[in-house]
């Protein structure tokens, strides 16, 4: 039986309810974060915890509870729920009003919600097993902060749907000038001539918490060469290799871009190097 946590209180998944009046229902109003957990062991625990302390910051909430309660909540979810390969979903809202107002409520308790779900085998840097995606790319019709990891996701579900209905994994998104900003559920880097780039953080994407993580173990390994900057689309379409990051992906490689092989269509040499300088240093976080 799948055991979630709900406002203090561990229960069943099927015993979990919120009022229809939640400010999260009724306006997307609150912050999540998913965490990769491997074995009870987690991938970038305190980054996420930091990512979501700055969201609520950004959309005027507080914390609801301190790191180490939450700590001792998404270790008790990962044990009840079998301590596979989990994530974990944590989502903040700003609470149940009486009332239906855009403004915000004054002193009512924010709802925390909190459960598991089963995500595929810890990505190994092994070319024969792992995935190739095939992505297509569109014009960014999301909102302008992007940097907030809102629950308010209508923008990324439309914009990743548009690559389900053309039969790929997922979407590449650019701006009004075509500069990369990032896909629809993951940040983007591209590999030329061995030097790898990623767009800079700004209100156009997500400060990914793997994307973080990778930066920093580039810097320290110092071996392969790293640039974040802005990057045209028209460079991204001329890549060796693309990647995808994200918490539930780790690095994905992109082997099809709008229908056209990305490099020679196969998974690259640089993203098995990458893939396994980041296996060795992931718990690090």
């Amino acid at each position: 039986m799948t055991s979630v946590f709900l406002n203090g209180e561990f229960m069943p998944m099927a015993e979990a309810k919120i009022s229809p009046m939640d400010r999260g229902f009724l306006f997307g109003d609150g912050i999540y974060e998913v965490i990769p957990s491997y074995a009870g062991r987690c991938v970038g625990f305190l980054p996420h915890m930091q990512r979501m302390q700055e969201g609520l910051q950004a959309i005027g909430m507080p914390l609801p509870m301190d790191v180490t309660a939450f700590k001792i909540v998404i270790d008790r979810l990962i044990s009840d729920n079998g301590s596979g390969n989990l994530g974990v979903y944590i989502h903040v809202s700003r609470g149940t009003d009486t009332k239906r107002n855009h403004a915000f409520p004054l002193n009512i308790p924010q709802t925390v919600f909190a459960f598991t779900f089963a995500i595929p085998t810890e990505p190994v840097a092994d070319k024969s097993e792992v995935k190739g995606y095939k992505v297509i790319s569109a014009q960014d019709l999301r909102w302008k902060r992007c940097q907030v990891k809102s629950t308010s996701l209508l923008g990324n579900v439309m914009h990743y749907q548009q690559g389900q209905n053309a039969g790929v994994n997922e979407t590449i998104l650019y701006n009004a000038q075509g500069f990369l900003t990032e896909a629809s559920a993951c940040n983007v880097f591209v590999v030329k001539d061995n030097l790898i780039l990623t767009p800079p953080l700004d209100n156009q994407l997500l400060p990914g918490i793997t994307r973080l993580m990778l930066i920093d173990i580039l810097k320290h390994d110092n071996k392969l060469k790293f640039v974040e900057r802005a990057v045209h689309m028209d460079e991204v379409k001329a890549a060796d290799e693309i990647w995808l990051t994200s918490s539930s992906k780790e690095i994905a490689p992109v082997i099809e871009l709008d229908g056209q092989p990305v490099g020679d269509g196969k998974v690259g040499d640089m993203w098995l190097a990458v893939q396994a300088l980041f296996s060795l240093y992931k718990y690090n976080y």
